[in-house]
């Protein structure tokens, strides 16, 4: 940043200040609109499976509760995008599971049973869009997170190579690791977190306020 010539040292610094929380304020509304994309996108999904946007709601708080209290169940990004499936197909194949327990005047019980069998397992649709939603998390870290993770936990490179090729010791290299794997976690809980109707972290409906609390909790303890 050039320095005007009658602009005074104070000045140069405010502006230089007011510039850098500028950019930061860019970077934040970035990663707050790409985690409330990645719930919408869900909850889009949803409501083309359950049929209607109230029931879709429901099954993407309990989804969301699930992947926050159960954040720490996972060890390695590889293990993300199977774990994040099966979540999503369990929360809508408990859906209809209660939804079968209600008397259905055109379908018996045993077909809604069925049904909700073959639900509890992802299929290709529900895997997409757990794909579409984990790209874009991995996408919002740092270059040298996403490199690191690609390389370690979706690549498969043992830690001797990758120490090495960094010129670190894997001790340093395993911190880094640990660390990498922790921003994504926390990623995934900020998007769980955020309300796809009201936004990010400031909104105080029923549901947004459930999620706070179970990220809280989470947050007060365990990593990935």
């Amino acid at each position: 940043m050039v320095r005007k010539m009658d602009e005074t040292l104070p000045d140069l610094l405010a502006r230089q200040s007011h510039g850098k929380d500028r950019r930061a304020d860019a970077g934040r509304k970035a990663v707050e609109a790409a985690l409330l994309e990645g719930q919408q996108r869900i909850l889009r999904f949803l409501i083309g499976r359950v049929g209607n946007s109230d029931d879709a709601k429901d099954v993407l708080q309990d989804f969301s509760m699930r992947a926050i209290t159960r954040a720490d169940d996972l060890r390695d990004v590889s293990s993300v995008r199977g774990w994040l499936g099966r979540l999503l197909a369990t929360a809508i194949a408990d859906h209809h599971r209660r939804a079968a327990r209600r008397p259905k005047p055109d379908l018996g019980s045993d077909t809604w049973t069925d049904l909700s069998e073959t639900l509890a397992q992802p299929d290709a649709e529900t895997d997409a869009v757990v794909c579409d939603c984990l790209h874009d998390l991995i996408g919002l870290l740092d270059p040298g997170t996403r490199d690191l993770l690609r390389r370690i936990d979706l690549l498969g490179q043992s830690r001797d190579e990758v120490a090495r090729s960094l010129n670190i010791s894997e001790g340093t290299l395993a911190v880094r690791v640990h660390r990498a794997r922790r921003k994504l976690r926390d990623l995934l809980i900020q998007m769980c977190v955020t309300c796809p109707e009201h936004g990010f972290l400031d909104c105080a409906c029923d549901r947004a306020r459930a999620r706070q609390q179970a990220a809280k909790a989470v947050n007060s303890g365990g990593s990935l």
